[in-house]
């Protein structure tokens, strides 16, 4: 049985391969986009800081995504997960629930899965009064009592994350979570006016979501109304069962201005190529993946 081939499939639903489809769609490339949810940002109600979208919901700003590529005949959506992918540079083997596809090219944009950090009262405030990016929510926060906690994963840039949350509030405070910090410094952080508290967080308190007090281990309290976080993160299965060539930090490993992977043929784009991640930022690097693929494609043999 022949299987339907397409110029590029698109694994992943977000910005970055929305974004893709746009234009390898406008560039004519039989284009297949599968998304099997549920999205990254799940927790997150509103996207900031992308121009011409800022404050519009997640689920708004992927259905307008969708409906525009509605234009380009050759573009196909499928909510449905892929199960393996297998083959190599123009002859890949995408097995679908609805049955095998193959690509010629193929585009990962999976994001990442954040891990859940093991505090009380975290989970239900993620994403609502606890954030990653001060750029995506920092201004719906300012000026309000706000904190940064550290997990090993982050503390090589504490001293940077803690003076630069300092531009949206004058009250931080830095929970270390017993992970040594310089003295150095807490030093400049306390000279900027940012409290250090060496006491782990045993709970964070709030109704409905919101977030009041950090409770710590040596029964203190503190007043905080915004949290910041960078949990560990982990790949999507399918992504990590492809052998892919990561980088320190544990990201896929792509050209700067190709974003092809150590896999001839197989590109990425998004949260799951870098930690500085974001909605636009994942949108600019789809356009860009899509723009080589569409040159990639075009040098292939006739």
């Amino acid at each position: 049985m022949t299987q339907e081939l397409f110029d590029a499939v698109l694994v992943g639903g977000g910005p970055a391969n929305l974004s893709a489809a746009l234009a390898l769609g406008r560039a004519r490339r039989r284009v297949l986009l599968v998304d099997a949810g549920p999205r990254r940002n799940a927790a997150a109600t509103h996207v900031n800081n992308f121009l011409t979208r800022d404050g519009t919901p997640p689920d708004e700003m992927r259905r307008i995504g969708r409906e525009q590529l509605g234009r380009y005949p050759s573009v196909t959506l499928r909510d449905e997960a892929v199960h393996a992918i297998t083959g190599e540079r123009g002859a890949f083997r995408v097995s679908l629930e609805g049955g095998d596809v193959t690509a010629k090219r193929l585009l990962l944009g999976t994001g990442m899965i954040d891990e859940e950090i093991a505090i009380e009262g975290f989970a239900e405030r993620w994403g609502h009064a606890i954030y990653q990016c001060p750029y995506c929510h920092g201004w719906d926060v300012r000026e309000r009592p706000w904190g940064f906690l550290m997990t090993p994963h982050s503390a090589g840039h504490a001293l940077m994350f803690g003076l630069l949350l300092t531009q949206w509030t004058d009250t931080l405070t830095v929970f270390t979570q017993g992970i040594p910090l310089a003295d150095e410094d807490a030093e400049r952080l306390r000279a900027r006016g940012v409290r250090v508290e060496a006491s782990p967080v045993r709970r964070l308190t709030g109704p409905e979501g919101a977030l009041r007090r950090v409770e710590l281990e040596d029964g203190g309290s503190i007043e905080c109304e915004a949290l910041f976080a960078h949990p560990p993160q982990r790949h999507v299965p399918l992504v990590a069962a492809l052998g892919l060539e990561l980088d320190e930090a544990g990201y896929v490993k792509v050209d700067g201005m190709r974003r092809e992977t150590s896999t001839p043929g197989i590109f990425a784009a998004g949260d799951l190529t870098t930690p500085v991640q974001g909605a636009l930022l994942g949108a600019a690097q789809g356009t860009q993946a899509a723009a080589v693929i569409n040159v990639d494609l075009a040098m292939d043999p006739r």
